[in-house]
């Protein structure tokens, strides 16, 4: 981790490597930590999915070490501030790491979509937004 890199996020969806919201492309860079799953239900909204988080589903995603100015920006795309749209919340959780022995676990914002948005929206089955069933 860099030294300007303060916390970590995990990342389900479009901000994942190679999807449209690649968060590998903005700035401040952040650093690849790994892989790594998160207790919750990932549901399907079209363009992009939400979780909520708890139960005893896993998600799949990603996990970053990013700085406050790449957290800011995070904050911005999720419209979490300045402007809160409600559609989403930040939240601290515990993520388990991929390739780590078990009980590795990181502490990491996840965007948590508020289950009002969900209405006829369905689950992602095996909870990643990568393998989900097309249209």
């Amino acid at each position: 981790m860099t030294a300007e890199a303060s916390r970590h996020v995990f990342v389900y969806g479009t901000l994942r490597r190679g999807d449209v919201r690649d968060i590998t492309c903005l700035r401040p860079a952040p650093q690849f930590i790994g892989m790594g799953s998160v207790a919750g239900v990932l549901y399907d909204l079209g363009p992009y999915p939400g979780v909520v988080l708890g139960g005893a589903g896993r998600v799949a995603g990603e996990v970053y070490a990013i700085s406050a100015g790449l957290e800011r920006l995070l904050d911005e795309i999720e419209e979490v501030w300045p402007q809160q749209s409600g559609e989403y919340s930040k939240r601290e959780v515990a993520v388990q790491m991929d390739d780590a022995a078990a009980g590795d676990v990181r502490w990491c914002l996840v965007y948590e979509i508020n289950p009002e948005r969900l209405a006829g929206c369905p689950v992602i089955a095996g909870g990643d937004w990568r393998r989900r069933s097309p249209p």
